[in-house]
């Protein structure tokens, strides 16, 4: 059985639990797209652990963590959180890395930030991570593969065609000083000995793995919505967000049985552009302060979610985009506080026309939030351990919900930690 799971919307959708629950039965967890631009919180009894680089299966001992060949791989950062990890969990860690993943260097997070400066008001809201600066190295045949760091007459050749590319950049676009051949060389060589015990060649791991019939758990980082392609571009992310690039970024070469796609019972992003959901002023502060289990703030850059009600257009996109077959609803025991809930079904478009399809961006700017009540259910919901002993309003949200983004809603969380997920179908 292989199983991916992604986010339906913006990102922060709750993903890390997910698959934090779904690793406890998984033989092999997998990341297989995207950096630390991202964040998973999770929650177990050895604490609260916000992760951006190790696999959320790491705290199953049972389960073989694997970055894949599609991550952008700041070892920098893994290093600290495998650090981090072991000071408060007691049992060794599993993890993989493969040989074909490509290396986020320093001067990519030194360009993100440069970058971002330039643009001013115009940025695209970047976490500064490097991650844009490091998929255009990737696809210019810039980058380093891991395997390249351990050959060093490769990385010297590749250094000769890299610096005087990065330095005419620094000098002359952002007025700064040039990169140095010897730090940069020395940093490879950090790096190559920090991520030396963990190498593998995880393709071939992975296909002895599918003709075993592991259970295997590919973890999507983001959203639909931050795709390159099909979200909402150029407020993107760099890598492909979909479950469909999860074969590709995995190296597992195999299709998918079943794609989760996770989504919160209302709206939330953080980073730039059209969020038709946006909710200001007290309204907003209330729901981002009760949201999850610290408020509706990033994971990754700490900066304030922008919220909303749920978007019943962008969600149903974002599924099937996804092209998911179940839907795992989150944070449902947040609106618990509410008379009456608001659900967004339509876009009325600057020209007045009402849609209930998710457009494009440039449409995405100008359009209006048209929404639908139901009556909320005024209860603490956080202790209940069986869907059916919800209140019947909450479950009469629940099917509404469902009916609109057209996907079963097989599961929904009433709170943060593993325990608190409620199976539905």
């Amino acid at each position: 059985m292989i199983k991916a799971i992604v986010g339906a919307n913006w990102g922060d959708e709750g993903k890390g639990k997910v698959t934090d629950v779904f690793a406890q039965t998984s033989d092999i967890v997998i990341r297989y797209q995207g950096g630390n631009n991202a964040g998973h919180t999770i929650i177990n009894d050895y604490g609260k652990f916000a992760l951006h680089m190790l696999p959320s299966g790491i705290f199953n001992p049972n389960t073989l963590n694997v970055i894949g060949p599609g991550v952008a791989l700041n070892i920098h950062a893994l290093m600290k959180e495998i650090s981090m990890v072991k000071e408060r969990y007691p049992h060794p860690i599993r993890l993989v890395v493969s040989d074909r993943a490509q290396v986020v260097m320093s001067y990519h997070t030194l360009f993100d930030q440069l970058e971002e400066k330039r643009m001013g008001s115009s940025s695209f809201g970047s976490t500064k991570s490097g991650i844009a600066p490091f998929y255009s190295d990737k696809y210019a045949k810039l980058g380093f593969q891991v395997q390249e760091l351990f050959h060093v007459p490769s990385v010297i050749s590749k250094l000769d065609r890299v610096l005087p590319h990065k330095n005419a950049l620094l000098e002359h676009l952002y007025e700064t000083q040039p990169l140095s051949k010897e730090a940069i060389l020395a940093e490879i060589e950090m790096l190559k000995q920090a991520i030396a015990p963990y190498v593998a060649d995880t393709f071939t791991l992975l296909q002895e793995a599918v003709k075993e019939h592991k259970t295997i758990l590919c973890e999507g980082q983001l959203g639909a919505l931050r795709d390159p392609d099909y979200g909402i571009y150029p407020y993107s992310t760099s890598s492909s967000t979909l479950a469909s690039y999860a074969p590709l970024g995995s190296g597992l070469m195999h299709g998918l049985d079943e794609v989760w796609a996770v989504t919160k019972a209302y709206s939330s992003a953080v980073g730039a552009g059209p969020f038709v959901a946006e909710l200001e002023g007290e309204i907003a502060h209330e729901l981002r302060q009760r949201g999850g289990d610290a408020g509706e703030y990033g994971a990754t850059t700490g900066r304030p979610r922008s919220v909303g009600w749920f978007d019943a257009v962008a969600t149903r996109y974002g599924c099937a985009i996804q092209n998911a077959t179940h839907v795992v609803l989150t944070n449902i025991d947040v609106l618990s506080y509410l008379d009456q809930i608001p659900i967004i079904t339509h876009y009325e478009l600057e020209d007045g026309s009402v849609t209930s399809q998710f457009v494009a961006t440039s449409a995405l700017w100008n359009a209006k939030p048209v929404y639908t009540m139901v009556d909320g259910w005024k209860s603490d919901i956080t202790c209940i351990e069986h869907y059916d002993d919800l209140p019947q309003k909450a479950k009469a949200y629940v099917d509404m919900l469902e009916s609109l983004i057209q996907v079963p809603i097989a599961m929904v969380s009433n709170g943060p930690k593993r325990k608190q997920i409620l199976k539905r179908l």
